[in-house]
Parts: C-alpha cells; structure tokens; sequence
C-alpha cells in the first residue's frame, strides 16, 4: 500500500527519478466493485478538507447519516448504473464520500467510478468513524469493507466482521482484499482455497459478473492471458459494461498490447463518458506512450478533479519532451539523446517517436549502427485510435514522424527504394507538413542521382557517373553510399588520392563500411603505401574470413611491405598451409628462411592441441606471409629436447633463425595478437 496516500510535491523536477517505477504498474489494474441489485452506491463520507491523492473514488448519497442495516453483496463486483440516490447529486463534493487510496495504483479500484474527482484525499491527522447509509460497498481504492484501514489515517465502521489489505502478488503489486484478517496459509491475503473455488465457479459461469470476478482472481495471480479470456466472455455477455472494457484494458496492459489497452479504455468511456477509472488508466497509458496532450485531456476531464502526482508526471515528460523539440530544431544532437533518455526515466517507455528520436540523433552523429539497431527494436506499432493518430510529434502527426525518420536511415544505408516508400508514407499521414514535403522531395531526386550515376558507371562512363553522384551528394552530404560510389568512379580514373578522400568521407560517416574500407585499400596499394594498406586489408581478412580475394590481396601487401624496407623475400606463396616438421634439421632449416616463421609444438592426442590446432590452420590462411610450422613431440623428441620443449601446447616465434617470442598454452587472442605483432 505504498501510493495510498502520496504527499504533494513542491518541485516537479525533485520527482522525475520516482516516475519510473511508479508508471509501470500505476493503470494496470482491473477494476473491482461491489453489486447491490436492491439499491444505489452507499458512499463513505470525509472530515476535514482534501489532502493530496493519486486518486480516488466517488459514491453518492442522500445527505442523511442512514444506519440502514442490509446484507453485504459479493466482492469484487460492479456497481449499477443508476448511482444516485434521492436527495443527493454525487458531482456534490461535501456528498462525494470518495476514499483516498489511489485508484490508478490500487488492484482494488472499482467502487463508484462515475464522476469521481482523482484529487480527492483524506486528512493525515485521523477521522472519525464514518457511518454508511444503504449498504456496504467497495468504492475505489485500497480499502477493506470494514474493519482496519492501512495508512489512509481514516476509521471506517462497518460490521462485526474484520477486514484487511493482503500484500497482493508479485504482478498485482499494491495489496488485495482479504476477509476475516491475516490468517496463515493465505495467498495473496486471500484464501487460496477460496480463491481457487472463485476462480473455478467463475470460469464455469455464465455469468458476466462470476466471470469478472474470476478473471481479477487471474489477473492478481499474474496471469494476463487467463485474465484477458474472462473479461472477453464477460463482454460477449454484457458488451455494454464499462468496467469489463475497463478490466480488459488492465489485462492488455499487462500483456504489453497498449494500443488495445487504448482503445478499450476509449470504448468504457464512450460508454460512460464519466467513467473516472477509465479516463485515468487512458491518462496513464498515454504518457507511457509520449502523447502528452492527450493525457492532460483525459487527467482534466470536466467534472473531475486532475490528481496532483500524475499531473507532475505529466509536466516532467512535457518538459522533456518540448526541451527534445529545442534542442533537436537547432541540430544539438548529443542534448536530444540526454532529453529522450530523461523522458524514458518520467515513464515514457513504449513511445515509438521517442525511440525514433534516438534514432534520428545517432543517425546525425554519425552511429549508423546504433541507429539501425534502435530502428530493429523499435516498440511494435499498434493500429491506433483517432485520438493517437491525431497526436503530434515535433510538429507533424506522430505516424507520419516514424516514416520520417526510417526514410533518413533507410537512405543512409543505401536501400534508396526503401527510403521514397517511407517518405510518400510520412507524406500520405502528414501530407501538409514541410519537413515531411521537403524530405520526400530529397528522397525522390537523390534516389534519381542514385540511380543515373549507377547506370553510367555500368556504361564505364566515370567521368559522367562521378558527376551524378556528386549531385545527390549536394542533396544529401552526408550519404555514405554515395561517396563510396565516387571513390570507385576516381579510381576506375586512376584517380587515387580522390577515391582516398571519398573513402575517408564514407568511412567517417559509416566507420564500419567494408566497401570503402576496400577502396581506401587498394588505393593506397596503388600509391605503394603498403603500411596503411596492409592495415585496411587485415581490418577486412577479420571481417571477411572466407573471402579469398581479401586474403590474396593482404597476402601481395605483406610481401611488398616487406620489400620495401629492405627485408629479403624467397619462396613467399599464397594459400601455404601449416607444414609438419619431423627431424631436427628440417627444423632448422625451415626457421633459418627470411621472414617470420611460427612453430606450434603439440602432442596428437593432448586435448588443448586438439582444440587450438584448427585454429592454427586458421591463422595460416589470415596471414600468408608467415611460415607455419607444427612439430609432434613424441614423435620428434630431437627436436623437443633441442629446443627444450616439455609442456604442449607450446607455441615460438622465430624471426630470420632467431626466437623472438615463446608462449605457452596461450589463448586464442593471445596467439593472434602476436601473430599480427611479428607480421609486419
């Protein structure tokens, strides 16, 4: 029962770190009333003025204290339509005889919905006990019928018989119902044996309210799906009930199906347009989902006091979200990134727009891949209401911002096609909007330029082809696609320091893009830089293992660097593979050749050498200009003893007949790593 009773907060921003935790579970909860076929809602009444709640609920009454004795109905049921009583009007506030307990937060929140007024509490300092007129009814909000009520500071007299708050279960979270007070062996503070009969009759019912009560049974226990199937049954029964749709948001929303949690809750509203229960898990549903204004819409509803905590939540994601917008029109991309992540902590965890924000602002810093991947695991987008699809996003309709951003990505990535579709869908939704219009135009003549240049490259016309790229490239200056194109136009040309510079333009905007990494390399190969080619090639032998042109390539570098510093080369093939070695002047021949040789002593049948000697032939391959040899031990003990050889695996480095390096039973990296050292 930790939201009970919230205390006000003087400061918005002292509350953001506490909005997370709270808004994850704040609406998601069914809700539970109570029956009287025989008579109206019998409220509670209040002393003293309001105190801070997150809400609260509303019975009305006939302004009298009546002690009229009738039997208590079953739990967790619904109230009749009619919530009136003669003599009273339950928009009175003196007669609204709300129970502080917040409602959003609280897994017993049904009672009285209908006009209650969320800002409603209870005064700390104590009550006096309150009688009831009529009957005793649950309104909203943790409470028990009679007996103890936790952390209100209210009394409430009602029968003889004791009723407390169970601490709930897991999924439920903020306490459950129970009778007759805590008795041992109780789940949920509710008997278990009397829960799982609830929960049996109910599924065997066929009626609409056994099934409710049977699916909050399932519902407190965690099981959404059960929970959800009840409610369905119940509606196909009675598919004018607010409450079942109201329930049925609850379970959707534990099954992370927000959008349809929407438009149940929209469905209860149309059906009671004072239904406050409704309009308060809608308030919270969409600040989870970033649409702000439809929130306040929903915490303002006429007649209905708006709740003070959730009307601080909604200010801090406000605040971030318009701080989002300033910082995002003047191009600071590292602020939006902060501004979004500050948003995700107030509670907007399943935003698509939010999540495309951070896309859009990787995208512009560069981090191509940490873009696709937000756009990979992007909340899944839900067919929307007429009030989402309304909602605006940095001034355009908010679908139309998700295509907005995934056309730049899509463009970013070279899947021009991709890109026009999703600009004409962002200008389909939004189609009077001028970033969207100005984007599609881009889209569309860049694509073109694409397209052109690519045809004329086919041709062998370069010259032509560089020309067409360099026009998307005025569009879009930032497309690394297009640069790493150019480079291939200026080296066809023989142009090397102008495919360099292309390259260097892709790979600054896209640090892992393997073709212009394979421009750069054969560039500067033929400029005779073999230091900076060699380093290119052997980035790309990692990234591409199996591609043997790579291999080759890196293969004819490493000799030429060598050559180039002065060092003698005999007998350098591609493709060796590793030789076997078993006398000992074979040995010493084999390590006295120029060049770097690798000898991997091992035993056959030792498993460490079974395990690492595939990767051995690995190495092999990834650097052919190295000499490797394998020498057998046991069955080669000259050569063991010659070189002192006892623990295997064991692996020496000799440079021109000379040792440089010993390393026993190394690591996988460890060996490359040194491997890679003694190869230049």
């Amino acid at each position: 029962m930790s939201h009970s009773s919230a205390k006000p907060v003087s400061e918005v921003a002292g509350i953001e770190a506490s909005f997370a935790d709270r808004l994850n579970f704040d609406s998601n909860k069914p809700d539970f009333r109570e029956l009287d076929l025989g008579s109206p809602v019998s409220p509670l009444r209040t002393r003293g003025p309001a105190a801070s709640s997150s809400s609260s609920s509303s019975g009305s009454f006939s302004g009298r204290n009546g002690h009229n004795p009738v039997t208590r109905r079953s739990e967790y049921s619904t109230t009749t339509s009619n919530n009136n009583v003669s003599g009273g009007n339950h928009h009175n506030n003196s007669n609204s005889g709300e129970l502080s307990g917040s409602s959003e937060n609280s897994p017993t929140a049904g009672g009285n919905a209908r006009g209650f007024k969320p800002g409603h509490a209870r005064s700390d300092s104590g009550s006096a006990p309150v009688t009831s007129p009529a009957m005793n009814v649950l309104p909203t909000g943790n409470i028990c019928p009679s007996g103890k009520i936790l952390k209100t500071g209210m009394a409430v007299n009602r029968t003889s018989r004791s009723d407390v708050l169970g601490s709930g279960l897991g999924n439920y979270g903020h306490g459950s119902i129970m009778r007759g007070g805590g008795v041992k062996g109780e789940v949920g503070g509710v008997r278990s044996g009397n829960s799982n009969e609830m929960v049996k009759k109910g599924v065997q019912s066929a009626d609409p309210e056994e099934l409710k009560r049977a699916g909050n049974e399932h519902y407190k226990r965690g099981h959404f799906s059960d929970a959800l199937s009840l409610y369905d049954r119940a509606i196909a029964l009675s598919p004018a009930s607010a409450s079942y749709r109201s329930n049925r948001a609850a379970a959707l929303t534990g099954l992370g199906r927000l959008g349809e949690a929407v438009r149940e809750c929209e469905e209860a509203v149309r059906l009671d347009p004072n239904y406050g229960r409704a309009h308060q898990r809608l308030a919270s549903l969409f600040l989870r989902l970033g649409q702000v204004e439809n929130a306040r819409k929903h915490l303002c509803y006429p007649g209905m006091h708006s709740d003070l905590l959730e009307m601080q939540k909604l200010q801090v994601v406000e605040k971030h979200i318009s701080k989002c917008a300033d910082v995002r029109r003047i191009g600071d991309w590292k602020s939006v990134l902060r501004e979004v992540d500050a948003a995700f902590v107030a509670g907007v965890d399943s935003s698509p727009q939010l999540f495309m924000c951070r896309a859009e602002a990787f995208l512009n810093l560069h981090q191509i891949d940490d873009a696709e991947s937000v756009l990979l695991h992007i909340p899944k987008s839900e067919p929307h209401t007429n009030s989402s699809f309304q909602a605006r996003f940095f001034g355009m309709l908010s679908e139309a911002y998700s295509y907005f951003v995934r056309a730049q990505i899509e463009m970013a990535l070279g899947r021009f096609e991709n890109a026009v579709t999703a600009a004409e869908k962002a200008s389909q939704i939004d189609p009077r909007n001028v970033e969207v219009a100005v984007l599609l135009n881009n889209v569309r003549m860049v694509a073109r330029a694409r397209v052109r240049g690519n045809d004329l490259f086919k041709s062998e016309r370069f010259t032509e082809a560089c020309s067409a790229y360099g026009e998307g490239l005025r569009l879009d200056p930032s497309n690394s696609v297009l640069y790493c194109n150019r480079a291939a136009c200026w080296f066809k040309l023989g142009q090397w320091e102008r495919s360099i510079e292309d390259s260097n333009q892709a790979l600054h905007i896209q640090p892992n893009y393997t073709k212009a990494l394979l421009r750069r390399a054969a560039s500067n190969s033929k400029l005779e830089r073999w230091e900076e080619a060699v380093k290119d090639y052997e980035v790309l032998r990692r990234e591409l293992p199996n591609d043997n042109e790579v291999a080759e390539a890196l293969f004819h570098a490493q000799v030429a660097l060598k050559k180039s510093r002065g060092e003698e080369v005999y007998n350098l093939k591609f493709g060796g593979e590793v030789e076997e070695v078993s006398g000992l002047e074979q040995f010493r021949a084999a390590i006295s050749l120029p060049g770097v040789s690798v000898v991997h002593f091992e035993v056959a049948s030792n498993s460490q050498c079974k395990q690492i000697s595939p990767f051995v032939d690995t190495l092999c391959g990834r650097y052919p200009s190295i000499n490797f040899l394998k020498v057998d031990i046991q069955a080669s003990p000259t050569v063991a003893t010659a070189e002192n050889v006892r623990i295997v695996p064991t692996f020496k480095i000799y440079k021109n007949g000379s040792r440089v390096k010993e390393i026993v039973c190394p690591s996988r990296d460890m060996l490359e790593h040194s491997v890679r050292h003694y190869s230049f």
